[in-house]
This record gives structure tokens, C-alpha cells and sequence, in this order.
């Protein structure tokens, strides 16, 4: 296995994860990262299905993962982020839980 380069947990602020996953989300969407705000509503606002915030998932964790040592999404949390906000504060909250 590689050695481990990462930076320390919880490096990661709300800005700076907002940035990650608004980048992640307009490439799989195919939409303005300018759309995604804070408030706005995966499913309603930004048409977002399951299969798109699955994907949004790995590839936040391949993100933050780079940044921080073993960060993962809880999968029975996932039904809980209803909005770009919401996920926001949760990767967060998890990288200072596990600070």
C-alpha cells in the first residue's frame, strides 16, 4: 500500500466543502455550479435522482478522502440529505467527529 500523504482531519471547512461538492455535482449534472447553492434541494431544485447522488457520493469521498484519512459516507444517513447544505454541514460534522 501506498503511504499515507494525507493532512489531518477536519482541514476541510463548510466553504471549502461546499466548493467540492458544488464542483462534483455540476459535472454530474451537466449543470452551472452558479445553480447549486447551499439551499438548493437535490431532488427539486437541481433534479438530482438517486443514481446521481450515489455518484455524488463516491466521488465526494474519493475528494475528501485525498484530504483526510478514511472519511466515508454513512449509507443509512443518505436519506437524510435533502439538500446541498445538508450535505455540507454532515461532511463537516463527520470530519470533525472524526477529528
Amino acid at each position: 500500500m501506498p503511504a499515507e500523504t494525507h493532512v489531518e482531519r477536519g482541514d476541510l471547512g463548510p466553504d471549502e466543502v461546499l466548493a467540492v461538492i458544488r464542483e462534483r455535482l455540476a459535472e454530474i449534472l451537466e449543470i452551472d455550479e452558479d445553480r447549486i447553492t447551499r439551499d438548493a434541494s437535490f431532488a427539486d431544485d437541481l433534479g438530482a435522482d438517486s443514481l446521481a447522488l450515489i455518484e455524488l457520493v463516491e466521488l465526494v469521498e474519493e475528494d475528501i478522502g485525498e484530504r483526510t484519512v478514511g472519511f466515508s459516507f454513512d449509507d443509512e444517513d443518505l436519506a437524510e440529505l435533502r439538500t446541498v447544505g445538508d450535505a455540507v454541514d454532515y461532511v463537516v460534522a463527520r470530519l470533525g467527529a472524526a477529528g
